[in-house]
C-alpha cells in the first residue's frame, strides 16, 4: 500500500520521532495503516478506528490543516492529509497519547477500548504505553509533522491551501457578521464604502480591500439572510464597483464583460458561503484588472501595450514582441510607456510577474522554484533578485512573514 517512498516515509517518520518520541503511521485512502519498521498499530483492533480515522483524514483535507480527534475518550490522535497536486495519496497519522479533561478519569477510556474490540490485557497495555499531553503540545507537534512531511517531499498541497484559505475568509466574515450584531441591526452600507473599497483595490491593499469587503458582506447578510436577496445584494456590490471604476477611468470598459461573467457565477451561488468566497475570487480578479489600469492609461497606444503585457506576462515576451503586438516601433513603444507610465516595458512586466508572484506566496504551497517558473522568470536567482528589488525581501521571507 506504498503511496509514497519508503525512503521518504523512514526519513519523515525518524525526524518526527526526534523532535517528539511519537511513531508516525501512514494510512492509505481505503484506511489501511502501516508504519515503520517496529511500528505497531495499538488501536488496530478497535472497530471504530478506521471510521474515526477517514473521518479526521477528509477533515485535514477540508480545513487545510493537521486535524486533531479522540479515537476513543481521554486519547487524542492528528492526522495530516497527504496532497500533492491536488491529488490525495492518504494521511500521517501522528500517534497516541492520553489528554483527559481536568476531573477525567481513565474508566470511560478503558470501558470504551474493552466495548469496541480490544481485551483487557490490551488495553492496559496501550494506556501503560501511551504519554500524558495536553491538548497544546500535541497541536503543536502535528504541526511539526505536517511541517516535516510536505518540506521533505516537496509536494504540493494546493487544494488544501485553498480550503485554508477560504476557511479564514469565512470566519473574517462570521467575525465581522458577530460584530455588526453587536452593534444592532445595521443599515444598508453606504455608497462611501464602495468607493473606500475601490480605493483601497487601486492602493494595491489587498488584505484592506479583503477587510472593507467582509464589512459590507456582514451589513448585507444582517439587512436580510434570505439566499435571494443576498445574491442580488452581491451582484448589486459588484455592479456598483465595476461602475464606479468606469466612471473613474473609461479605458476600463472592458470590465464590463468580466463582470457579467462573475454575475453568472454569483447567481448560480447555492449557499452564502458559496457566495461569499465566489466574491472574494471576483474581488481578486477586479483588484488584478484594476492594478493594469493604475498608472496614466491616456495614450491609446499604451493602453493596448499594458493590456497585452497583463495576458502574456507570464510567457516570454521582450520589448520587441509588445511593439509588435501595439504596431510600434521598439524606440517609439519605449519612449511612450516611459511618458505616459513611468516605467519601461520592462519594469512594468517585472513589477506584473512579482505582484503574480506574491498571490501564489500567500495563497499556495508551491515552492519558490515552481513560483518562479509560473509567472514567466526562467531562473530562479533572476526571480528572487527583482523580487527584493520591488519588495525590499526575499520570496521566502515573504511567505514566512505572511
Amino acid at each position: 500500500m506504498a503511496i509514497l517512498s519508503k525512503r521518504l516515509f523512514e526519513s519523515v517518520s525518524r525526524d518526527y520521532r526526534d523532535q517528539h518520541g511519537l511513531p508516525a503511521r501512514l494510512m492509505a485512502v481505503g484506511g489501511g495503516v502501516s508504519g515503520v519498521s517496529g511500528s505497531d498499530d495499538p488501536l488496530a483492533a478497535l472497530d471504530t478506528a478506521r471510521r474515526r480515522r477517514s473521518y479526521a483524514l477528509q477533515q485535514s483535507i477540508d480545513l487545510g490543516v493537521p486535524y486533531l480527534f479522540e479515537p476513543a475518550p481521554g486519547i487524542l490522535s492528528w492526522m495530516v492529509a497527504l496532497e500533492d497536486r491536488r491529488r490525495i495519496h492518504g494521511g500521517l497519522i501522528g500517534g497516541e497519547v492520553l489528554c483527559l479533561k481536568e476531573g477525567q478519569t481513565l474508566k470511560p477510556t478503558r470501558q470504551y477500548l474493552f466495548k469496541h474490540g480490544l481485551a483487557t490485557e490490551a488495553v492496559e497495555t496501550v494506556l501503560e504505553n501511551l504519554p500524558a499531553w495536553d491538548s497544546a503540545r500535541a497541536e503543536a507537534s502535528a504541526r511539526d509533522l505536517m511541517n516535516v512531511f510536505y518540506l521533505q517531499s516537496g509536494w504540493q498541497a494546493e487544494l488544501m491551501e485553498e480550503n485554508r484559505l477560504r476557511r479564514g475568509q469565512m470566519e473574517q466574515l462570521n467575525r465581522a457578521i458577530e460584530d455588526q450584531r453587536r452593534q444592532g441591526q445595521p443599515a444598508l452600507y453606504a455608497f462611501e464604502k464602495e468607493r473606500m473599497l475601490l480605493a483601497t483595490i487601486r492602493a494595491g491593499d489587498r488584505n484592506g480591500a479583503r477587510s472593507l469587503l467582509n464589512e459590507m458582506l456582514a451589513v448585507i447578510y444582517m439587512s436580510s439572510p434570505k439566499l435571494v436577496v443576498l445574491r442580488a445584494r452581491a451582484v448589486e456590490l459588484l455592479s456598483c464597483l465595476t461602475r464606479a471604476a468606469i466612471e473613474d477611468n473609461p479605458l476600463l470598459e472592458p470590465m464590463i464583460e468580466r463582470n457579467h461573467t462573475w454575475t453568472e457565477k454569483l447567481v448560480a451561488a447555492g449557499s452564502f458561503e458559496k457566495l461569499s468566497q465566489l466574491l472574494m475570487t471576483a474581488l481578486d480578479d477586479f483588484s488584478d484588472a484594476i492594478y493594469l489600469q493604475g498608472v496614466n492609461r491616456s495614450n491609446v497606444k499604451v493602453s493596448q501595450a499594458i493590456d497585452y503585457i497583463g495576458r502574456h506576462y507570464t510567457r516570454p515576451i521582450s520589448l520587441r514582441d509588445v511593439a509588435a503586438e501595439v504596431a510600434l516601433s521598439p524606440c517609439r513603444l519605449a519612449h511612450l510607456m516611459k511618458t505616459y507610465t513611468g516605467r519601461t516595458v520592462m519594469q512594468l512586466i517585472h513589477q506584473m510577474r512579482v505582484t503574480h508572484a506574491q498571490k501564489l506566496l500567500t495563497t499556495t504551497a508551491q515552492s519558490c522554484t515552481d513560483i518562479a517558473y509560473a509567472v514567466g522568470f526562467n531562473d530562479q536567482s533572476y526571480f528572487i533578485k527583482h523580487f527584493k528589488r520591488l519588495t525590499g525581501t526575499t520570496p521566502l521571507r515573504f511567505r514566512r512573514a505572511g
